[in-house]
């Protein structure tokens, strides 16, 4: 189909200004159909444990929302940000006095409906989509489902209408170099023929429980994960766009017993620009473990529960599956039973699995920029 002409002749074209105000429409568009179609339908009902004033400003949230105003106009927007804002300042402080378990789920539900309410505000507005996905996600981690986990489904609506830019050649130069750092930093370790992990190739259930998960015998098993679409499409870069504006809890520093061993919340993007985290303490889980190489490789070695008393385990009640010991480089002086300590060791590399027993002490670090996917079951 051919483009209207101007009175000239020539063809016309919309301006980048009213692309992006299309664009801005379509997505609000988008956004508006998930909602319920009536105030009544947000279901704004709470225990007696909130408070009057704040279910107050939910119902002002909802008018603003669904009144004869549109939420697009500049007045109405404004009024329905300040509101959401007070809706979440103030959910926050609830969610973070005392303990986690303690707080009450409709306060959790409270602070969703504040990241509902901002992230419509700012949906309207135009506002910058990975902001607004940003909103989505703390209400997901902090909050409680709502209206059929409609957090979720805008995030989805989101991302199909992000524009992943290809980066520069200046933070190409720098990914590259990062990687040239950890490369030139990681050493290889040789390992002993009585120490070596034994492989088994695409075995059968029965074989594998009644060989390897009854004993409790770890074993590498491979050809299993070849069929999954992971061993072929990831890598830094896909999972930039697939997952590069989300927000994760991520866990910083190379070993939990460290002092700056932290928790945090962090974009996807900004972790792999600063951290490629080397999680090299030794400890174990009172569950089975599969875990699957998908990028890169991991040196891994394994201890039986028999060899607990010879890993000096943490007296703590928080990190007694932990060890003491710094498996690669111990200090026999004051861990000397360590030393008599049998393990047995692999490289595990994309495509493989290991099998991990219950109460299997584990000691892992990664040898090139590596992802992992781990499965527990009792």
């Amino acid at each position: 189909m051919s483009r209207p002409s101007s009175p000239e002749g020539r063809a016309t074209s919309s301006s980048p200004a009213a692309d992006q105000v299309s664009a801005g429409n379509a997505l609000w568009a988008d956004i508006r159909a998930l909602l319920p179609n009536t105030k009544k339908d947000l279901k704004l009902d709470f225990s007696e444990k909130v408070e009057e004033s704040v279910i107050s400003l939910l119902q002002q949230a909802g008018d603003l929302l669904y009144g004869a105003g549109s939420l697009c106009s500049g007045g109405t927007r404004e009024t329905c940000l300040q509101v959401s804002e007070i809706i979440i300042d103030y959910s926050w402080e609830k969610l973070n006095i005392g303990t986690w378990r303690d707080v009450d789920k409709d306060w959790r539900r409270v602070y969703s409906y504040g990241c509902l309410f901002k992230v419509l505000c700012m949906c309207s507005e135009q506002g910058t989509i990975a902001d607004t996905i940003r909103v989505c996600d703390m209400g997901l981690l902090m909050g409680a489902s709502i209206l059929d986990n409609i957090l979720v489904r805008i995030i989805n609506v989101l991302q199909k209408h992000l524009t992943y830019g290809k980066r520069s050649a200046e933070e190409d130069t720098k990914e590259s170099h990062r990687k040239k750092i950890r490369n030139d930093h990681t050493t290889v370790p040789s390992i002993k023929s009585e120490e070596v992990i034994p492989r088994l190739h695409c075995p059968s259930l029965e074989h594998f429980r009644e060989n390897y998960m009854i004993p409790q015998k770890p074993v590498i098993l491979e050809g299993i994960v070849d069929h999954w679409p992971c061993m072929k499409k990831w890598s830094l870069d896909y999972l930039r766009q697939i997952a590069g504006f989300r927000t994760v809890p991520v866990e910083v520093g190379s070993r939990y017993t460290d002092e700056e061993w932290s928790q945090k919340l962090m974009i996807v993007n900004d972790f792999i620009d600063q951290y490629i985290v080397n999680k090299n303490s030794i400890g174990y889980l009172a569950q089975h473990q599969l875990f699957d190489q998908v990028i890169g490789r991991k040196y891994i070695r394994l201890y039986s529960p028999q060899e607990s008393e010879n890993l000096y385990p943490h007296e703590t009640q928080i990190l007694h599956t932990t060890s003491q010991v710094d498996v690669e480089d111990p200090d026999l002086v004051k861990f000397p039973k360590f030393e008599r300590a049998a393990f047995q060791a692999c490289i595990l590399t994309p495509g493989q699995v290991l099998f991990i027993p219950v109460k299997y002490w584990h000691y892992v670090r990664s040898l090139d920029v590596s992802f992992s996917v781990s499965f527990w079951w009792s």
